[in-house]
């Protein structure tokens, strides 16, 4: 977002260009860029819960990270493919230094994962500087880290009817 402008207005790093939000997001998916959403306490507060999973997913977000999550908003989260990431008590953006200009790596996702397994997240600012801290991946369940390995409950659904 671009403080001080109204809607749904972005920055394209690392070029700088200033676009709308999906444009932006047209233009990571053609570079191969996953995105990730930076959020603060409670994200997915509201009453679009539905649309506030998919619209993400659709932008090529795969991973939120956040202070808290509404709790039904989390497993939409989860059943969209989207990986959420629940920072420690104490942390948000501010505390950690993050501008949304980052480049974030998530450490710890590809091998076995037990329900709410911490795991580390790697952020490239663009200076160069690297930085790391733990969060909590809240995937609370053994089913939701299925759904989170398949892509989401759709696709698990999918891949259970061709197997059958």
């Amino acid at each position: 977002m671009v403080p001080g402008v109204e809607g749904g207005v972005t920055i394209h790093v690392p070029s700088g260009e200033r676009m709308d939000i999906f444009d932006a997001a047209e233009r990571y998916k053609a570079e191969g860029v996953p995105l990730v959403v930076i959020a603060g306490k409670e994200y997915g507060s509201g009453s679009s819960r539905d649309w506030a999973a998919k619209g993400p997913f659709l932008l090529g977000v795969r991973a939120a990270m956040a202070e808290s999550f509404e709790r039904i908003h989390r497993s939409n989260l989860v059943g969209m493919g989207i990986l959420p990431l629940q920072l420690k008590l104490g942390q948000n953006a501010e505390t950690l230094g993050l501008t949304g200009k980052e480049r974030v790596t998530v450490r710890g996702i590809s091998g076995e994962l037990t329900p709410r397994q911490d795991v580390t997240v790697e952020v490239e600012r663009p200076d160069g500087t690297k930085t790391s801290f733990v969060t909590t991946a809240r995937l609370d369940t053994p089913v939701e880290i299925n759904y989170y390995r398949n892509g989401g409950i759709l696709q698990t659904v999918l891949r259970k009817m061709l197997k059958g």
